[in-house]
C-alpha cells in the first residue's frame, strides 16, 4: 500500500444491507438500520472523497445473478443518502472497451464489486483498459476500491479461487492464481468463519510465508489505508495468519493429497475497531483489557486537608 493514495475496503460477504425485499421494511426500519448506521456501507460513504455526493459505481461482474444482486446494493446505498450511485453490468471483456463505461469508471470516486466468482471477475477484467484505470486511480487519487466476497478476494496480487474447506490442508487442494493487484503481500479469503476456511488460508501462507493471510468473516471487513493500516469494520471477525515465524513444515516432502504439517504459525483475531499495521506487523486491540489499569494505587495515609492539624 506504499506510494498509493487510495483506500481498500474488503468485505467477507453476506453484507447485511437490510431486508429490502420485505414488504414491511419501512415498518421495521429501527431494526434494519442498525447495520446502516454502524456498518460497512455507511463507512464506505463516509470514507469516500465527497461523502454522500461521491460517485459510486456498483459492478456485478462476478455474479451469475447480477440483475438480482446489483439493484439491492444500489438501493442500500441510496437509503444511506448516497445521491450519485450507478450500476454496471459488465459481463464480457469486449464491454471493457466501451467509451461510456470507461468514462464512468474514470469519473467514479468508489467502485463496489459484488460477490460471486472471483475467477470470473479477474478473467473478464484482468489486463483491460478498465482494470488499468482502476489501478491508476487507486494509486494517484482519493479513490476507494470496495469489494465483497469475490470482489474482496480478487483485490490482492495472489488470489484463492478454489479449494475444499474440508480437505484444505491436503497438499494441492487449494488453487491460487493472480488477482487484480491492488495490494501486495497479502492473500484474502472470504465467508471465512461460516464456511470453515482456516485450512485454505494455512496452505496459502505456508507456501509463501511472506504473504499475510486475511480471513474475512461474513458482514465483516477491513478498511486499508495508504499508510498500511488495517481497521476491522462490521459485526464479525477478521483472522490474520502470519507465517513469517514458521519453523518447519513437510510441504515439499509429502505427495499431493497428503496432509500438511506446520510448526509455529501465528494467528491473530480482530474485531470491530481493532487495527493492524502492515508495515510493523503490530496489532492493537481497540478495547483491550490492558488499556485500563488492573488495579488502582493504594491511597496514602496522609490527609492533605488535615496535615496542619496537631
Amino acid at each position: 500500500m506504499n506510494n498509493v493514495k487510495g483506500k481498500l475496503i474488503i468485505i467477507g460477504g453476506a453484507v447485511d444491507k437490510g431486508s429490502f425485499t420485505e414488504a414491511s421494511y419501512d415498518a421495521n426500519i429501527a431494526n434494519n438500520l442498525n447495520f446502516f448506521e454502524t456498518g460497512i456501507l455507511r463507512r464506505i460513504i463516509r470514507e469516500s472523497k465527497h461523502g454522500e455526493e461521491s460517485r459510486i459505481e456498483v459492478i456485478t461482474t462476478a455474479s451469475v445473478i447480477p440483475r438480482e444482486v446489483g439493484p439491492q446494493y444500489v438501493k442500500a446505498f441510496e437509503y444511506l443518502q448516497a445521491k450519485n450511485v450507478g450500476l454496471m453490468y459488465i459481463e464480457k471483456r469486449e464491454q471493457t472497451k466501451d467509451p461510456e463505461i470507461l468514462a464512468r469508471i474514470q469519473a467514479a470516486d468508489v467502485v463496489m464489486f459484488t460477490g460471486g466468482d472471483q475467477l470470473r471477475l479477474t478473467s473478464i477484467l484482468g489486463g483491460t483498459k478498465l482494470h488499468d484505470i482502476i489501478l491508476d486511480k487507486f494509486k494517484n487519487e482519493d479513490f476507494i476500491y470496495a469489494g465483497t466476497s469475490a470482489g474482496a478476494a480478487a483485490a490482492s496480487n495472489n488470489m484463492i479461487y478454489q479449494g475444499s474447506s474440508q480437505e484444505a490442508l491436503l497438499k494441492g487442494e487449494v488453487k491460487i492464481t493472480s488477482g487484480l493487484s491492488l495490494i501486495e503481500n497479502v492473500i484474502i479469503d472470504t465467508h471465512f468463519v461460516q464456511r470453515g476456511r482456516m485450512g485454505r488460508l494455512f496452505q496459502a501462507v505456508v507456501g509463501n510465508p511472506r504473504v499475510l493471510g486475511i480471513g474475512l468473516g461474513e458482514d465483516t471487513g477491513l478498511l486499508i489505508t495508504s499508510d498500511g493500516k488495517m481497521e476491522a469494520i462490521g459485526s464479525g471477525l477478521v483472522i490474520l495468519v502470519d507465517g513469517r515465524q514458521i519453523m518447519d513444515t513437510n510441504l515439499t516432502q509429502v505427495e499431493l493429497g497428503k496432509p500438511i504439517s506446520i510448526n509455529n504459525m501465528i494467528v491473530h483475531v480482530m474485531s470491530m475497531y481493532d487495527t493492524y499495521d502492515l508495515n510493523t506487523h503490530v496489532m492493537e486491540i481497540h478495547n483491550s483489557q490492558y488499556s485500563i489499569p488492573l488495579f488502582t494505587p493504594a491511597e496514602t495515609d496522609s490527609d492533605p486537608v488535615n496535615d496542619d492539624k496537631e
